[in-house]
């Protein structure tokens, strides 16, 4: 995710909360980044909903919001949080708990 998609990300939960956006903002960065950094450094596999718990969690604690915002505010962007655990499945298929050459939802073969 670049810069403007995050951007975008950040517009978007900002107006469809009633949350600053400098809050929105910090909460956003911080859960994207660390989702980023695990996929970019981790060796431990990671089911999607395990992943994003922990996501929560580390947001929480780094940004020192109370947990119902930021679960808000992440739940919000729930479309772009999957977006990402998409390209990070992509990118190292193994760290997220999948075999890198799963054929799961691949077409059959006639």
């Amino acid at each position: 995710m670049n810069d403007h998609e995050l951007h975008r990300v950040v517009q978007y939960v900002t107006a469809s909360t009633s949350y600053a956006r400098d809050t929105v903002s910090d909460i956003l960065h911080t859960g994207l980044g660390e989702l980023s950094a695990l996929a970019a450094h981790s060796t431990r596999p990671f089911e999607r909903e395990a992943l994003l718990e922990y996501v929560s969690q580390w947001t929480i604690k780094r940004t020192g919001q109370p947990e119902p915002l930021v679960r808000e505010v992440l739940g919000c962007a729930g479309r772009w949080l999957d977006e990402v655990y998409n390209e990070c499945l992509d990118r190292q298929p193994e760290v997220l708990g999948e075999s890198p050459d799963s054929d799961e939802g691949a077409e059959p073969v006639p």
